[in-house]
């Protein structure tokens, strides 16, 4: 498996599977190959995008449960062979108090032991130039047609190439399908609409299902394909500005297999993306 990229020129191919000219990558696609670095730099953006949850600052704090401890206090539970757990007083009877227990964390409405806080820090950090470095090495690992295969895609012949930057201007659903089809990727799409239902309380809760990644294109800005391309399912549109580890390595696995369009690649190479 070849873990560098040098100077590689690409075919251009048309929506139409039609050739055109040769470009040459920029060279944020001659990174070494790290996909420990990419492990990392997902895992940082997937800890970043959880909410903080804790358990409520008064939570098995709401009752008046103060019960003395010592010998001849009034309302005391000493000599009475109870354990000397926080109670609140039910009723009593003279001297005679009915508790049940309150505020500890084996009591019936109880706080909990040791509840999730709020206050913890589960967000991992990278640093920046390392987190460029493992974009550079997704973006690498896309065109190396190994890596992209043994991610379980299904390929055409002339896999990688670019397409031409007519692609972004599909308006319609139907019309993206069909050039995907056109340009080979017919048993990815298909691959692509097996789903299966997620186990546990995720079917409650508005994720019952479970997609594949597919196709991943990538843009060079607002166009008509952001919409278009949104109902076919496993494609996913990106522009070249918000590229990031996770969308180019899903699950931290590297070799997404990804069309890049031929005005990404400029602006890629123009603004110095990720250099």
């Amino acid at each position: 498996m070849s873990l560098y990229v040098h100077n590689m020129k690409i075919t251009t191919y048309s929506v139409e599977k039609q050739k055109k000219h040769e470009v040459e990558l920029p060279s944020q696609f001659q990174e070494e190959y790290r996909p420990d670095l990419i492990k990392r730099s997902v895992h940082a953006l997937q800890s970043a995008s959880r909410q903080a949850y804790g358990a409520s600052s008064e939570a098995g704090f709401r009752h008046s449960s103060r019960v003395s401890k010592r010998r001849r206090d009034y309302r005391g539970c000493y000599g009475f062979g109870v354990s000397r757990v926080n109670r609140k007083v039910l009723s009593r009877r003279g001297t005679r108090m009915f508790w049940v227990g309150a505020f500890s964390p084996q009591t019936v409405g109880g706080r909990r032991a040791h509840p999730p806080k709020q206050i913890k820090l589960v967000e991992k950090q990278i640093n920046k130039k390392e987190n460029q470095k493992a974009i550079r090495s997704a973006m690498a690992a896309t065109v190396n047609k190994d890596i992209v295969t043994k991610r379980g895609h299904f390929l055409p012949v002339e896999y990688p190439f670019i397409l031409d930057s007519s692609l972004e201007n599909l308006q319609k659903t139907k019309d993206v399908e069909s050039a995907l089809i056109k340009l080979g990727f017919g048993t990815e799409l298909e691959h692509s609409l097996v789903k299966k239902i997620r186990a546990g309380l995720a079917t409650m809760r508005g994720r019952k299902y479970k997609h594949r990644k597919g196709i991943l294109i990538v843009l060079s800005g607002d166009c008509p394909l952001v919409k278009a391309a949104k109902n076919v399912p496993g494609v996913d549109v990106v522009k070249a500005r918000e590229l990031n580890a996770e969308v180019l390595a899903p699950g931290a696995l590297p070799g997404r297999l990804t069309l890049w369009t031929e005005s990404a690649l400029e602006l890629i190479k123009k603004e110095k993306l990720f250099a």
